[in-house]
């Protein structure tokens, strides 16, 4: 039988409950998902994509997630990565409306590059619908209390980082 694989891609710098939440909503639906961490470092991010990839890999073990989630780094077009792997689907995060219209615009370019990839979009619970990896880095580095909104490997490499700043 053939298995439905789904890529989830993202900076994930950090990853945080919300993209948890979409994973375990995701195996609902696929056999395998694959946390595609992009490299882009026109987005500068606060952590390497090494830290990033452990980061995530912990936090898939902490949630009991790692049985069917695979973690890997990408970079070039996603659409090739996701028919290097498989994957038919890509799987995006709408939190909100504002969300949607950038979304949409890669979900039609990723169709224009590759009709046989489609693009679903999910949800997060409602407790993480404001949540995003900008507002986590911008309250850990003025020490605001986080621990409830991302995985405690994510917590303890933020307090790292901004300990040493």
């Amino acid at each position: 039988m053939l298995k439905k694989i789904a890529i989830y891609p993202g900076t994930f710098d950090p990853i945080t409950n919300g993209h948890l939440d979409l994973i375990k909503r995701a195996l609902q639906f696929f056999d395998k998902i694959i946390v595609a961490i992009g490299e882009n470092p026109a987005k500068k991010p606060l952590f390497s994509v090494e830290e990033r990839i452990f980061m995530v890999e912990e936090a898939l073990k902490e949630a009991g997630l790692n049985e069917k989630v695979e973690v890997e780094s990408f970079s070039g077009l996603l659409v090739d990565f996701a028919k290097e792997k498989g994957a038919s689907v890509i799987i995006r995060g709408l939190r909100a409306v504002s969300d949607f219209e950038y979304e949409m615009q890669l979900a039609l370019m990723n169709r224009k590059l590759s009709n046989s990839i489609d693009t679903v979009f999910l949800m997060p619970s409602l407790r993480y619908i404001f949540l995003s990896s900008s507002i986590i880095k911008e309250a850990a580095q003025f020490g605001g209390k986080i621990d409830d909104l991302v995985p405690k490997i994510v917590a303890q490499k933020l307090k790292e980082k901004f300990s040493n700043k």
